[in-house]
């Protein structure tokens, strides 16, 4: 009886031992990395643009901005603020009427006025000159109103870095 016991046993052991299994699970798949996208080029950096040279314009025998020239400074100021390796000179000039030393006196009184409206803006006073023409480069040639009125105003004129020397791609008209 004994040896049917253990027979009895042996049949129970193979036959639980011979019930399916779960296979075993596989080892995990190494993840494979999709080959990174290629970085995009390296856009060069464009600088900003030159700041363009602009002028305003003055009433006879005054230096007062009006809110035309106001709006032009502001423009001026905006571009330059963007390139802050670049100066700018103030040129004022006159009309014809007038001695020269007072035309002198007069083109450094708008030249001022400008300089002064930038530098409230919040320009580095370092980076603006003046200079007064006077009346001894006129734009426009002839005696009267139209002339005169071409003749009154301010050249704002961007420099390099070094105050004095025009970036413009032309002189300023003379």
């Amino acid at each position: 009886m004994r040896s049917l016991r253990s027979l009895s046993a042996l049949l129970l052991a193979l036959v639980a031992c011979s019930h399916a299994q779960p296979p075993p699970t596989p080892p995990p798949a190494q993840a494979i990395a999709a080959p990174a996208p290629p970085a995009p080029e390296a856009v060069a950096a464009r600088p900003p643009p030159e700041v363009a040279p602009a002028s305003i314009y003055f009433d006879y025998d005054t230096s007062e901005l009006f809110p035309a020239s106001r709006a032009v400074l502001q423009d001026f100021f905006d571009q330059a603020r963007a390139r802050s390796d670049q100066s700018v000179r103030i040129e004022g000039n006159c009309d014809e009427r007038g001695s020269r030393e007072y035309n002198l006196a007069l083109g450094q009184r708008r030249a001022e006025a400008a300089r002064k409206y930038l530098e409230n803006l919040g320009m580095d006073t370092s980076r603006i000159t003046i200079v007064s023409n006077g009346k001894e480069r006129p734009r426009a040639s002839g005696s009267d109103e139209a002339a005169w009125k071409e003749n009154r105003r301010d050249d704002l004129i961007p420099t390099s870095g070094n105050v004095g020397v025009s970036s413009a791609a032309e002189p300023a008209s003379r």
